[in-house]
């Protein structure tokens, strides 16, 4: 096989739509756009969240609390999740995406208490729920924050 042997799967492209080429292309002389009005025009969009000249949804809706945009979330994990390692060994952000339990930890890992821990390990993170320490002590094994 070469290069010039290559073509896509039938039926996996389309042609495009050439708009505004004749009656007989189904989409001649208005080209879709129905007539005159502001969707009609070249350059006719209304920016997003536009209702006309009515209140936006956005305004009308009352604004309540503080949204910080400059926090940063904590990956959570819970301690059943912990389970699938083996007696003593030491648990960090790392070893969990090893073992893939998380795909990635930008800001820090956060242990909540939902599950059971059966395993005596070392917890190492950046915070722990009161419960999840608990739990994790009371298996006999450390929470440490990191």
């Amino acid at each position: 096989m070469n290069l010039h042997e290559l073509s896509p799967v039938p039926g996996s492209t389309q042609v495009g739509k050439r708009k505004g080429r004749g009656t007989g292309s189904g989409n001649g002389k208005t080209g879709g756009r129905g007539h005159k009005g502001q969707k009609a025009r070249s350059g006719g969009k209304v920016r997003v969240g536009f209702e006309g000249g009515q209140m936006p949804l956005a305004r009308r809706v009352p604004k309540r609390g503080f949204h910080n945009v400059f926090a940063k979330p904590l990956t959570a994990v819970n301690i059943g999740a912990l389970n699938c390692f083996a007696d003593g060994d030491t648990v960090d952000a790392a070893a969990l995406m090893e073992k893939g339990i998380i795909s990635k930890c930008p800001y820090g890992l956060k242990v909540l208490s939902n599950g059971e821990l059966t395993k005596k390990i070392t917890v190492k993170a950046a915070a722990f729920s009161e419960s999840a320490k608990e739990k994790i002590s009371q298996a006999g094994g450390k929470a440490e924050v990191v």
